[in-house]
């Protein structure tokens, strides 16, 4: 009787670990309908670390993790990848405002006006270059955005309504109200790009009285156009 022979099954070689940026890759999820989302929020960081010179749609793209070819699909250049930057911008810089407004007094429209120029000035300054990208005309063609052309007039209109409630209830020494609507924003504009150019040194003022100079100079503006108690 012969004996059985017992085969040996032989052994198999361990498998390779993948590379490191492979096993990432493989487990990056794909941003199925969300791929602008992603692409705009990476564009958007991108400009508050290196300003509107650091963007690109291929540096975008490599941070969202797709393809450099992907975000063609929804940007077809730079420029339309830097107006969606300038609509989120100016999406944040609204909501500051309307954050701001919500705790002013409802029967005070020159606090809420502080209240306002106040909220402009401190988004300027925590994010200057997101302010620089919807202030200048230099990255992108506003009149083509709807976007942000729509929500800079909808704060233009919203200032103009709280000087006609001030107006109406006596707080203003004048009744040029587009006067005082175009001085208040060349005040905050001009004080917000001091900000971004780095002029505060040559003033003396140093970086941790930044936010307060800029309610001083509100206080100051906002003086010069209420009423005096007992002047008519």
């Amino acid at each position: 009787m012969r004996r059985a022979v017992k085969r040996s099954t032989p052994k198999r070689a361990p498998a390779k670990a993948r590379p490191a940026s492979r096993r990432a890759a493989a487990a990056r999820p794909y941003h199925h309908g969300d791929l602008r989302r992603v692409l705009v929020d990476a564009a958007f960081e991108l400009v508050g670390e290196g300003g509107v010179e650091a963007v690109s749609v291929r540096e975008a793209a490599r941070r969202a993790g797709v393809s450099p070819g992907a975000p063609f699909r929804h940007f077809t250049s730079r420029n339309a990848l830097l107006a969606a930057v300038a609509e989120e911008a100016q999406r944040r810089f609204r909501a500051e405002i309307d954050r701001a407004l919500a705790k002013a007094p409802a029967d005070d429209p020159l606090q809420r006006f502080r209240c306002l120029g106040l909220a402009y000035l401190r988004w300027a300054m925590r994010n200057p270059t997101h302010f620089e990208v919807i202030s200048s005309r230099r990255f992108f063609d506003h009149d083509k955005s709807a976007a942000v052309s729509a929500d800079n007039a909808e704060v233009i209109g919203l200032t103009e309504r709280i000087l006609r409630d001030a107006h109406a209830r006596g707080q203003l020494r004048t009744s040029d109200l587009k006067q005082v609507l175009i001085g208040g924003r060349a005040l905050v504009y001009g004080f917000a790009r001091m900000a971004i150019d780095g002029h505060f040194r040559r003033w003396g003022i140093a970086e941790g009285e930044a936010g307060r100079t800029a309610e001083s100079i509100l206080d100051l503006f906002i003086s010069g156009i209420a009423r005096r108690p007992g002047h008519n």
